[in-house]
């Protein structure tokens, strides 16, 4: 930490055990009104306690060297200010005193998708959010470079958290910044603070806990840790680098494969039993399968009259379940002839270190960085963003797990004449039968998911513009071309690029991909379970990429693969009349492999 000389004191801090939060969601300040608790009357005293100082970094020392400078600086948010928060209380602080723990506000929550709209819209807030930031803001109403370099510079002083119960939306992570006295907290490996978010139910409200960890003394300084919970030192750079640059160009970016240990180790977390070898299952043809499942469209539009339903699992001959199924030990001992929609072994590992690496390397020779992050365990484009900030992307991981990809900055597009030439996207649906041997299918019946603004690689939140997933949002156009009317229409647009081609290449890429998803024995690849079957939809874009020729290509790009897929749209519009999940109307399974 390098030494510090105070300049002038600030106003005390606004600490206090309640406050004027935001309306989760509004950016909008709202006042709270005090719940006094059982034992007495709340007490402000907070302003007793801390204060925060302004401070410039005073004159190094002529015989130390750059690189001893340098390695006592600590990460400081904000721009050129620099701040800090001390204990002015003349008593100091006891870690043990029942009374050393306080509440911040927030001085701004939101979701990503809507603080652009909300610093253009809520009266003061980008002014506050520019003033706390440290970023230059003249006159009165919002300019755009001024909400760009709040929304660039927000990544210091971000927090998150998220609901553990409601709908998938209201799961989508919150983010919040605390109010000016917690966000001139600064960085400390061994802090003497620490914070956690806590909401305040009879309220509503959420603030931020602050206790200190041990007694503090008259002017020691309010620190907390930034990258709590990291004990790696490279994990740790990785995560602090918003407030303390670092270079990991010499890094390798490339990701080798993990030992088997470590799928062991995901296997026994995510307590994965795997199955005993068993004989494929038969049944007579004229066998009727009790079917258990607990997805309703299984249950609207399963009629065929092969199947019949039961409400005892115990009963049925096919498991056709959403949740993660896990005792396959036990399935293949006592009951190796019951059908399951999915197989053992998924995983999932963390590369960030490799990944800033790559990223610090394209930006060095000047290549697109322009990447999606995405996280792992929700649907439907929920907390998905684009963006060109490391800043945000090393930060993102702190709400959930999240999954990083390059971004298709060359995507074909397809001309509406009613918007002009959009983003689109391709789902098709595969049914793996097995795995030894591997048998796959896929119905050339496919549905398509337009923009509906056309494309260029600005604005990366305007959600019309770079996502297609239109069908959730009941203010959203929904764009709807049915594949007959696409294939004559896209081979309009592109007359040197037959439609058969691509599909062909398209499909060439679904079998790649699930040969190399049942290459490795389990856990490390699919596990074979002769009883398996499962259905996948598989979504995918199409990139312009060049030949060794010279000459243009479209290149499939597969996005993601879901397990469980939405099928409503299918069900309800392609399903032929025997309404059999697995005859579709005009179209026929195509063996892959």
């Amino acid at each position: 930490m390098g030494s510090w000389t105070v300049k002038r004191p600030c106003p005390r801090g606004s600490v206090h055990p309640r406050g004027q939060g935001l309306a989760e969601g509004t950016g909008q300040e709202r006042s709270v009104l005090p719940t006094p608790p059982a034992s007495g009357p709340q007490v402000f005293d907070a302003g007793e306690m801390f204060g925060i100082m302004q401070v410039e970094e005073a004159e190094e020392e002529e015989s130390e060297d750059e690189a001893a400078q340098e390695a006592r600086k600590k990460p400081n948010p904000g721009g050129e200010l620099c701040y800090k928060v001390i204990v002015t209380n003349e008593n100091g602080l006891q870690a043990a005193d029942p009374n050393s723990i306080f509440l911040i506000d927030h001085a701004w929550t939101c979701r990503v998708t809507h603080a652009r709209q909300q610093l253009q819209q809520v009266p003061g807030l980008l002014h506050r959010m520019a003033n706390l930031m440290g970023v230059e803001f003249h006159g009165e109403l919002p300019s755009a470079e001024a909400v760009d370099l709040v929304l660039e510079e927000m990544w210091k002083f971000n927090q998150t958290y998220q609901l553990a119960h409601g709908t998938a939306e209201e799961k989508v992570p919150v983010w919040y910044i605390m109010d000016e006295f917690g966000s001139r907290i600064q960085h400390a490996d061994v802090p003497s603070f620490a914070t956690a978010p806590f909401f305040y139910m009879p309220q509503q409200v959420a603030y931020t806990l602050l206790w200190p960890l041990r007694d503090l003394d008259t002017g020691e300084e309010v620190t907390r840790d930034f990258a709590y919970g990291e004990a790696d030192p490279l994990i740790r750079r990785c995560v602090l680098l918003p407030w303390a640059p670092t270079n990991l160009l010499d890094l390798s970016s490339s990701t080798p494969e993990p030992p088997a240990e470590h799928y062991q180790a995901i296997l026994e977390e995510n307590k994965e039993k795997l199955p005993l070898a068993i004989s494929p299952a038969g049944y007579p043809c004229d066998h009727v399968f009790k079917v258990y499942t607990d997805i309703q469209q299984v249950l609207s539009h399963l009629t065929h009259p092969r199947f019949t339903f039961t409400q005892s699992e115990a009963d049925a001959d096919v498991l056709y379940n959403f949740s993660h199924f896990k005792d396959y030990r036990r399935l293949s001992q006592e009951r190796p002839n019951v059908l399951l929609n999915q197989f053992p072994c998924e995983n999932l590992r963390t590369e960030l270190p490799q990944f800033i690496s790559y990223f610090q390397q394209r930006e060095r020779r000047g290549e697109d960085n322009h990447w999606i992050c995405k996280p792992w365990n929700l649907a439907r484009s929920l907390d998905t963003h684009i963006t060109k900030n490391l800043h945000s992307i090393v930060r993102h991981r702190e709400s959930s797990p999240k999954v990083v990809s390059k971004y298709i900055e060359s995507p074909v597009l397809f001309l509406r004449e009613d918007v002009g030439r959009v983003k689109f996207d391709i789902r098709y649906i595969l049914l793996l039968r097995s795995v030894k041997p591997l048998r796959l299918f896929v119905y050339d019946v496919f549905w398509l998911r337009f923009s509906n603004r056309p494309f260029a690689l600005n604005d990366l939140d305007d959600y019309e513009k770079h996502f297609t997933v239109m069908n959730y949002d009941p203010e959203a156009v929904l764009k709807q071309v049915h594949y007959n009317e696409f294939i004559p229409e896209f081979e309009k647009q592109y007359p040197e690029f037959p439609w058969k081609s691509v599909q062909a290449e398209i499909f060439q890429a679904f079998k790649e991909l699930f040969q190399v998803a049942c290459a490795r024995p389990p856990p490390l690849g699919l596990c074979d379970y002769p009883s398996s079957r499962a259905v996948y939809a598989v979504d995918l874009m199409l990139k312009w990429d060049s030949r060794p020729d010279g000459k243009r290509a479209m290149q499939p790009q597969i996005l993601e693969v879901n397990f469980n897929p939405d099928c409503e749209r299918a069900c309800r519009v392609e399903l032929s009349p025997a309404k059999s999940p697995l005859r579709l109307q005009g179209g026929r399974p195509l063996p892959l492999a």
